[in-house]
């Protein structure tokens, strides 16, 4: 059902924005310190047993210095620097296979994928621990609550980080144009890429389809759904603790960062969406500074636009990078 605001209210929802006074020194010092460590990011042919693609295992340095894995995909035989999207992935999910990702480089782009730290574990394998203290292997949600009583140990910093590094990571691979770089992502994937639009100032494009992380003050009372339901149950227990949850969270809301990102972007959200409620999305691309367009879809839920969504994506690139 359509259970959020209609969406002539949604085309106009501009809530006030919730930031902490020192988020832009909070994040120029979280991204110093990962860069004080070497990227050292690595290529590593992978026969993938594609005869059109090049396949290639990732590695490179990310928050802490931490290894993270993904892929890298390239249309074989291609010539000259290339346009490249670099993605993120959903809540749980890691890298998987590289035959999970072929779309774009199907379509003549250059394609890094990056691994989830800690996650990979719900619904597609991943390869990334978030660190050897965590024994060393991917687990299971919930990430929602790790470290959520300061900013500074939040899960999520890792994480975005991470998002910031790949695309560092990316640019140094010869084969990519660094100036036609984009983001990409779904869900936990989609506030990645948005992050990734505000802390990363010249980007090409940003592709934000149904996106989590955002405006988490009012998801955590619209839905019951995971994972925004990971912190109403942690603040159900810790009474106490609920403004100093929202406070960390404030400096990972998407709104925030929308409100500094300037990549042209491309947004999508399904009006029936129940775990990224449509008026979270709608508040994150409204604030959104930068250049943009909403894709809707009004009787779909969290699944979005799938397909229709892909090729709405792809000509959204092709319009910027022929």
């Amino acid at each position: 059902m359509l259970f959020d605001l209609p969406l002539d209210q949604l085309e106009t929802y501009l809530p006030p924005r919730s930031e902490p006074g020192d988020f832009e020194a909070f994040w120029a010092a979280t991204l110093a310190a990962a860069r004080a460590f070497p990227l050292e990011a690595t290529f590593a042919p992978l026969d993938a047993g594609l005869r059109l693609i090049d396949a290639f295992d990732v590695t490179f340095r990310g928050y802490g210095g931490q290894p993270i894995k993904g892929w890298f995909l390239r249309p074989r035989g291609a010539t000259g620097p290339l346009p490249c999207v670099v993605e993120y992935i959903g809540y749980g999910g890691g890298r998987g296979h590289p035959l999970d990702w072929l779309l774009f480089a199907s379509a003549g782009y250059a394609h890094f994928v990056m691994d989830v730290r800690g996650q990979g574990s719900a619904w597609r394998r991943g390869d990334t621990p978030d660190s050897e203290a965590d024994g060393g292997n991917p687990q299971l949600p919930g990430f929602m609550t790790r470290g959520v009583l300061d900013p500074a140990t939040y899960y999520y910093r890792r994480l975005f980080t991470d998002a910031v590094r790949a695309v560092e990571a990316a640019r140094r691979h010869p084969a990519v144009d660094p100036a036609r770089l984009a983001v990409n992502g779904g869900s936990q994937g989609g506030g990645m890429a948005l992050a990734a639009a505000g802390l990363v100032g010249d980007l090409a494009a940003a592709l934000i389809d149904v996106p989590f992380l955002c405006h988490f003050r009012r998801a955590t009372t619209l839905t019951d759904a995971d994972p925004y339901g990971e912190i109403a149950r942690f603040c159900k227990i810790h009474r106490e603790r609920v403004e100093t949850v929202f406070n960390t969270l404030d400096y990972f809301d998407g709104v925030n960062f929308a409100a500094r990102a300037g990549a042209p972007a491309l947004f999508s959200a399904g009006l029936m969406d129940d775990i990224c409620p449509p008026s979270t999305v709608f508040a994150a691309y409204n604030h959104y500074a930068g250049p943009k367009e909403m894709r809707v879809y009004p009787f779909n839920r969290h699944e979005g636009g799938e397909s229709y969504q892909n090729v709405e994506k792809l000509r959204f690139l092709r319009e910027r990078w022929g």
